[in-house]
């Protein structure tokens, strides 16, 4: 018998609460992400056409920061596992899929994705699921250990990062059209807004 006709095509309820072994027996024609064990699923739809190209001058713009150092720039679709108490699949159920994440430790870099808390996430806003994002994307990071993490809305050309001191968030203020920022997770990374946002 294949393994394949043991998956099922739609294996979850709102009732249940999943792993990341669970997570990988699927088979689905939709990106999901496993939230504390529930499942959430990623709009039907492509992303939209801002999205897409602040995606890209996102990551032109930190892959080459980064270039020759330890660092890598990721983007969705990339599992990034944050595990609470083991690493074992059965024992993680929080998925994500951010927009992009750059990661500095390798030993958190294995063939499915990664294990533990990026060093940046950087979470681009669509329509309808900005709840998600601001607060259980926001939590889960912060008690995860994500050092920075950035909220872009396209729409509105602003940027706010959450930068984690002592274990809690602290926000800064709202970045737009005219500020340069400085990333504290990568050091000496700036990101020049007018440049970013006004290629849109």
């Amino acid at each position: 018998m294949e393994k394949s006709k043991d998956k099922v095509k739609e294996p979850f309820s709102a009732y249940g609460s999943y792993s990341y072994a669970d997570y990988l027996s699927w088979q689905l024609d939709e990106m999901v992400e496993l939230i504390r064990g529930k499942v959430f699923r990623q709009a039907a739809a492509a992303p939209r056409r801002i999205h897409e190209e602040l995606t890209v001058a996102l990551v032109t713009r930190i892959h080459g920061f980064l270039k020759g150092g330890s660092c890598k720039v990721y983007t969705a679709p990339f599992d990034v596992r944050l595990p609470v108490s083991s690493r074992k699949h059965k024992d993680i159920d929080t998925v994500v899929q951010p927009d992009l994440c750059v990661v500095c430790d390798r030993e958190k870099l294995d063939e499915l994705g990664c294990v533990g808390a990026p060093d940046l996430i950087i979470e681009i806003l669509s329509p309808g699921n900005n709840k998600k994002e601001l607060q259980l994307k926001y939590e889960v990071y912060e008690s995860s250990g994500v050092k920075e993490y950035w909220v872009i809305h396209p729409d509105e050309r602003t940027l706010l990062i959450y930068t984690l001191e002592g274990g809690k968030y602290q926000p800064s203020r709202l970045f737009t059209m005219g500020d340069r920022v400085k990333s504290q997770a990568l050091a000496g990374f700036e990101l020049d807004l007018d440049e970013v946002f006004g290629e849109l």
